[in-house]
Parts: C-alpha cells; sequence; structure tokens
C-alpha cells in the first residue's frame, strides 16, 4: 500500500492545536530598571496569565512562586465576579485575586492568574500609587491582546 505523499498534524477529537502563548514586556510605571514579564495563553473559552517582576539589580535571583488565583463571570451579578484561591502567598494574593476579577469582569471570560509581582523595587517602595499604575497598565495590556486575538479568531 502506498504511503501518502501529505503528511497532516494530528488532531484530537477535531480540536485545532492551542494558540500560542503571548509573551510580553513592559517596565514598570514610576520604576526606572524593573520590568513586569506576562506570559498570556487566550483560549477559546478561558485565559491563562502569569505574571511575575525582575529588576536590572535582582541579578539571576529568583522569583517567588506567588499566589494563583481563578476567577469567573458571575451571571446573576455581573459586576462582582466569583474568585478562587488556588495557591496562596501572603505578599501577593490581594493583589492577584484583584487583578483576577478585573480580568473575568472586562472579558468575559473565566480566568486563571499567577502572579509573584513585587513592586518593592519602584520608586517610592512599592506605594498604593505605584500598586494601581502598574495594575491598570497590566489591565489595558491585557484587555487589549484578548481583544486582538478575539478579532483574529472572527475574522
Amino acid at each position: 500500500m502506498a504511503a501518502s505523499a501529505q503528511q497532516t498534524a494530528p488532531q484530537t477529537n477535531g480540536a485545532s492545536p492551542p494558540p500560542k502563548p503571548i509573551q510580553l514586556s513592559f517596565p514598570l510605571p514610576h520604576a526606572l530598571g524593573t520590568c513586569i514579564y506576562l506570559h498570556l495563553t487566550v483560549l477559546t473559552t478561558s485565559i491563562m496569565l502569569f505574571l511575575t517582576s525582575a529588576s536590572s539589580d535582582s541579578g539571576a535571583m529568583p522569583a517567588a512562586l506567588g499566589s494563583f488565583v481563578y476567577a469567573m463571570p458571575d451571571r446573576y451579578n455581573p459586576s462582582q465576579p466569583l474568585s478562587t484561591p488556588l495557591y496562596t502567598l501572603p505578599s501577593s494574593i490581594d493583589f492577584t485575586t484583584r487583578l483576577a476579577k478585573v480580568l473575568a469582569r472586562k472579558t468575559g471570560r473565566p480566568v486563571h492568574v499567577g502572579s509573584s509581582i513585587s513592586f518593592a523595587g519602584a520608586g517610592g517602595g512599592g506605594s498604593v500609587e505605584e500598586e494601581m499604575a502598574g495594575f491598570r497598565e497590566i489591565v489595558a495590556v491585557v484587555v487589549d491582546e484578548v481583544r486582538k486575538a478575539r478579532n483574529t479568531s472572527d475574522g
């Protein structure tokens, strides 16, 4: 029996291959030399986001794992998404939970967020203003990337 001249990638139950993760970095607002690193996977029905930060003076020091939170939109109360911490680290659980809830509300999709971001290297030592500026920047970048992925899959 002759072999087929054209090889195709195997598919499982007709599913297409998973999308490639989006990896970005951008400077932390109000902190020279500190960057936020973002690893985003936009799936058809959910979003996975992993975040960390590193400063130029931290060298090759490994980052802590951070917290991991699942959040999903509440169809009965859309302004208050539901969330569940899956792994907690006291230094990052509040930020990670707030971020997961905001992203679930803004995208309308369930999200998994892992974050080990530290604002201690910021100019003011991690003030509320610096943390909120970083938070707003992360939300803007992720929502924009999700919108791009949605437009690409629709078109």
